[in-house]
């Protein structure tokens, strides 16, 4: 486990803090899942639960995201249906594909990937704002 990894650990209120700012910082800008395992990342879970975690809580924001759009935006969902079920199947096939990948990865690979991987998304984010 790298050093940095090794000294971030979410526990009691810390835990609860970092879940509230990635539940707000989400519904900010609309996607938590990067939001979400920066936050994931400090409670030092196994690969598989991280991964088991961060898709139960994806599933619930989800299920209460979904009917709202099917609401307000059935017309436009409608219009797309075509691309919605091609990324249903890629969800699908990229699950099944992940889960065997997850397998063969060691656990601190695990989180070095998903640590620069982060960084360099919010990097790259970032420089895009400016």
């Amino acid at each position: 486990m790298s050093g940095l990894a090794r000294r971030m650990r979410f526990r009691g209120w810390v835990a609860w803090v970092a879940g509230a700012l990635s539940g707000m910082l989400g519904g900010l800008v609309g996607n938590q899942g990067g939001i979400r395992s920066a936050a994931l990342i400090g409670f030092d879970l196994r690969k598989e639960l991280f991964v088991g975690t961060a898709t139960a809580i994806a599933l619930f924001v989800d299920g209460a995201r979904v009917p709202v759009y099917l609401y307000t935006q059935h017309q436009e969902m409608r219009s797309v249906l075509l691309w919605i079920i091609l990324a249903i199947a890629a969800v699908i096939a990229g699950t099944l594909l992940g889960t065997r990948a997850l397998g063969r990865i060691p656990d601190v690979w695990f989180r070095r990937v998903l640590a620069v991987t982060l960084a360099t998304l919010g990097v790259a984010m970032l420089a895009r704002a400016m």
